[in-house]
């Protein structure tokens, strides 16, 4: 079964990618659509469970995609984020991480084509 695994890694570079490296990407693309980089990292906490300093560190250690969603949380309503990312239905993705990194990216695309925050998170409209 390890070996499956491994070889299933090797098969996708961005498992081993830092996140470092792409989130850069991230806050190039969300500041150049005039959204908030604030809200690219609540809702970067809300899919993960890190909170900001958990993500600084992660980004400063280097930590790959791998190692970051091992240790991460994942929303439960993570499931409910769908749609196409980079010409990918994301409810077709079979591997767990491959899931995950497109949920990521996902959020961060919402985020920057100026999607309420409150829509990117899921959140159930509050009863009065």
């Amino acid at each position: 079964m390890a070996s499956t695994l491994s070889n299933l890694k090797a098969m996708h570079r961005i498992f081993g990618t830092p996140v470092a490296e792409v989130y850069a990407h991230y806050v190039a693309k969300v500041e150049r659509k005039g959204a908030s980089v604030a809200d690219m990292r609540a809702a970067i906490t809300w899919l993960t469970g890190f909170d900001g300093p958990a993500i600084d560190r992660h980004l400063a250690e280097q930590t790959t995609f791998s190692d970051f969603f091992d240790l991460a949380s994942i929303n439960p309503n993570a499931t409910l984020i769908t749609g196409r990312i980079c010409g990918v239905v994301i409810q077709n993705i079979e591997d767990p991480l491959m899931k995950k990194i497109r949920y990521l990216d996902k959020i961060v695309d919402e985020v920057a084509g100026g999607r309420p925050l409150e829509k990117v998170l899921r959140e159930m409209p509050s009863v009065k």
